[in-house]
């Protein structure tokens, strides 16, 4: 799953607006100890106790698989409602920032290793979506100073497909649902190299546009001290050449409101 991640909440000790926009105030006064936080720290503590109840007895008890899917489970519910709290109160914390896409990719990671570690998943299928995934979070940090790349629909269909994927291989499932879990897989597959592109063109895009406005910036400023010292001289004038050149810069704009980021 954001301007900033979405389970990336706080406390700001203020009445939360739903709704409202996020401001510089509520990020540098929201509190850590609050219930989305709370909920991502257990993600984080559920990846050791998912991978330790998954390979119990070898990998291969029932039973123990069921529990090891009941962890799985747990931690896809708790990434849905801290994402829900955050996006409603608007309540944001440093550490909300960096904890909630690590939580989000270790338990997604771990399991998709221990699959193939048990040799029910191949190994490049867990590579190409550890790649997708951990590559699109750092090309969210690296265009995060210009925009925020939106959520898109096909972002959460991807995430929804990879969990229910990932969920029926941890299971002990034989006959017609391992044939099932086999092409939910491939459609999550599918749907990660698609959608992994697209975010790669958004960050490309975005980030052009962010230099754009940041030039043009810098140019007005420059034609404003030079007019401020040079009596008669219009500082627009000595700007307009360089803000033409800039290009479109709305689309940056908007992106910066953005208040949501796909996992």
């Amino acid at each position: 799953m954001t301007g900033v991640p979405a389970s990336a909440a706080g406390g700001s000790g203020a009445k939360p607006v739903r709704g409202g926009k996020l401001g510089t105030a509520a990020v540098n006064q929201a509190s850590l100890w609050n219930i989305a936080n709370l909920l991502t720290m257990l993600r984080l503590v559920l990846v050791p106790g998912f991978v330790m109840l998954l390979l119990h007895n070898g990998g291969y008890d029932p039973a123990w698989r069921s529990f090891a899917w009941a962890a799985f489970a747990i931690a896809m519910i708790t990434d849905l409602f801290d994402g829900h709290l955050a996006r409603t109160y608007n309540l944001v914390t440093d550490f909300g920032k960096i904890a909630d896409p690590i939580a989000d990719k270790a338990i997604m990671g771990a399991a998709l290793i221990c699959l193939s570690y048990l040799g029910d998943l191949p190994w490049w299928v867990t590579g190409v979506i550890l790649f997708r995934e951990i590559g699109i979070t750092l090309m969210r940090f690296w265009v995060i100073r210009h925009a925020v790349i939106p959520a898109s629909r096909g972002g959460k269909m991807k995430t929804l497909a990879q969990g229910t994927a990932v969920g029926m291989y941890v299971l002990a499932l034989t006959g017609p649902l391992a044939t099932l879990r086999f092409w939910v897989m491939a459609v999550a597959v599918v749907l990660t190299v698609v959608t992994g592109l697209d975010y790669v063109r958004q960050a490309v895009v975005l980030r052009r546009q962010g230099l754009a406005v940041e030039r043009a910036a810098a140019a007005e400023a420059v034609g404003g001290a030079r007019a401020a010292a040079v009596p008669g001289v219009s500082a627009g004038s000595e700007v307009s050449g360089a803000a033409e050149g800039a290009g479109p810069v709305s689309g940056a704009s908007g992106a910066r409101g953005s208040a949501e980021a796909e996992r």
